[in-house]
C-alpha cells in the first residue's frame, strides 16, 4: 500500500457496536445491516461480511449494483434493495434471489415477469418514494392487486424525523399510518413489516419485525444532539503523511487565492490529501488535522490533492509523520459540525481513490 492517503476500518469495533445494538432490541426483532453507498463509505464487502459472521442475516442496499455486489462475495440471507431498480432487470433480481423495493403503483406495472421477490415501500410523510398512506384502503387494495404477481415478502417506511425529539408527534403520526396500512393486509401475513431506522429502533417504541440499522452500525450520530448508547465508537479512521515542512515567513500567503497570511514565521506540513480524496473544501481555514497527538489547523485554501497545516507548534513535527484526518478523537460528526452537513456526507464522501485498510478481522 502506498502511503499517501489511506482509511483504516476496525472491524472489532464493528463488531462490537453490532453486538450492542443487538442487545438493546428484542429478541424477537433482527437486525436489518443498511450496507449503502459502499458500507457508508467503509467498504460494503468487508462490512456484510464481518456481520454476516456477527449473525446479521439481512442486508439493505440502494441499488442492483450493489445487491449483486454483495451476493458475488458470498453474501447470504435477504438483501433488500430500497431504491429503483428497472423491471427490466427482472431476470437479475431472480438470479440473485434480491429483494426489490417496489416504490410506486407505476412501478408495480412494470414488471411483467412474475416472481420477483419484493417489498412495498409506504410513503406516511417523507414524500419520497411509496404508496401514500393517507389514503391506506387504497394502499391496501394496491398491495392485494400485486401479491400474487410478486413475491410479495413485506411492507416498509422510513422515518424522517426519528433522530430529533422536537419532531417525536410526527414520527408518532408516521408509524400510526404505517400500522394502519398493514393491519388491512394482516391476513396476507407477510414476512416482513418494517419502519424503524437507527433513531427509530433506539429511541422510539418499537414495530415490525426488523430494525434496520445504518449509522449507528459505524459509531456515528443519526443526528448530531444524539447521545449513542455506550461502547459504540467510529469504525473509520482517516490517515495521510507529512509530505513536506517549509518555513513561511511573515507576509507571505498560502494555496491558492492567497487567502491565508502568515503574520509571524510559521512552518507549514503538506499533506498530500484534499478535495478528490473527499477532504471537503470548506475545511479551508478552519480544519485541523493531528500530527503527534496535537490538532495542526489547516491553512489555506484545501486543494485537489493536497492540503496544507501550520505545525509551528508542533516544532517536533518531521517529514512522513502520520497526519490523522479522522481519528484521535476527532470523528465525522465532529467534522460535519464544522462544515454544516452531517457524518453520513463526511464518511460517504471520502472518495474511492483512498484505500479501505481493513483492521482486526475475525477470525476462526
Amino acid at each position: 500500500m502506498l502511503k499517501r492517503s489511506w482509511v483504516t476500518v476496525d472491524l472489532a469495533q464493528l463488531r462490537e457496536n453490532y453486538r450492542i445494538c443487538r442487545s438493546l432490541i428484542s429478541p424477537r426483532r433482527e437486525i436489518m445491516a443498511v450496507v449503502k453507498a459502499n458500507g457508508y463509505g467503509h467498504g460494503a464487502v468487508p462490512v456484510a461480511k464481518e456481520l454476516q459472521t456477527a449473525g446479521c442475516r439481512n442486508f439493505a442496499v440502494a441499488s442492483l449494483d450493489e445487491a449483486l455486489e454483495l451476493r458475488s462475495a458470498g453474501i447470504a440471507g435477504q438483501i433488500l434493495i430500497l431504491g429503483y431498480t428497472p423491471a427490466s432487470a427482472a431476470g437479475e433480481l431472480i438470479a440473485g434471489d434480491i429483494t426489490q423495493a417496489l416504490l410506486s403503483e407505476e412501478h408495480a406495472r412494470s414488471f411483467a415477469a412474475d416472481g420477483v421477490k419484493a417489498q412495498f415501500a409506504v410513503d406516511t410523510g417523507m414524500n419520497r418514494i411509496g404508496l401514500d398512506a393517507d389514503d391506506p384502503e387504497a394502499c391496501a387494495g394496491i398491495i392485494r392487486r400485486f401479491a400474487g404477481k410478486f413475491r410479495l415478502t413485506g411492507l416498509f417506511t422510513h422515518l424522517c424525523v426519528a433522530d430529533t425529539p422536537e419532531e417525536n408527534e410526527f414520527t408518532a403520526l408516521q408509524m400510526e399510518k404505517f400500522k394502519h396500512v398493514a393491519s388491512l393486509v394482516r391476513d396476507l401475513k407477510l414476512p416482513h413489516i418494517h419502519c424503524m431506522n437507527s433513531a427509530g429502533g433506539l429511541w422510539h417504541e418499537p414495530f415490525g419485525d426488523l430494525v434496520r440499522l445504518g449509522i449507528i452500525l459505524y459509531g456515528l450520530r443519526p443526528d448530531r444532539a444524539s447521545t449513542l448508547p455506550p461502547g459504540i465508537r467510529p469504525v473509520l479512521e482517516w490517515h495521510s503523511v507529512v509530505s513536506m515542512i517549509k518555513t513561511v515567513r511573515p507576509g507571505e500567503t498560502i494555496g491558492y487565492g492567497r487567502t491565508f497570511r502568515a503574520t509571524e514565521e510559521m512552518r507549514v506540513a503538506t499533506i498530500p490529501t484534499g478535495y478528490a480524496d473527499g477532504y471537503d473544501r470548506h475545511l479551508s481555514n478552519c480544519g485541523s488535522v493531528s500530527i503527534r497527538g496535537r490538532r495542526a489547523p489547516i491553512v489555506g485554501l484545501v486543494c485537489m490533492d493536497q492540503i496544507m497545516a501550520d505545525v509551528t507548534g508542533i516544532p517536533e513535527a518531521e517529514f512522513e509523520d502520520e497526519a490523522i484526518l479522522l481519528g484521535d478523537g476527532y470523528d465525522a460528526d465532529d467534522m460535519a459540525r464544522q462544515i454544516g452537513t452531517i457524518g453520513y456526507e463526511v464518511v460517504c464522501g471520502i472518495s474511492p481513490r483512498v484505500p479501505r485498510v481493513c483492521v482486526n478481522v475475525w477470525r476462526e
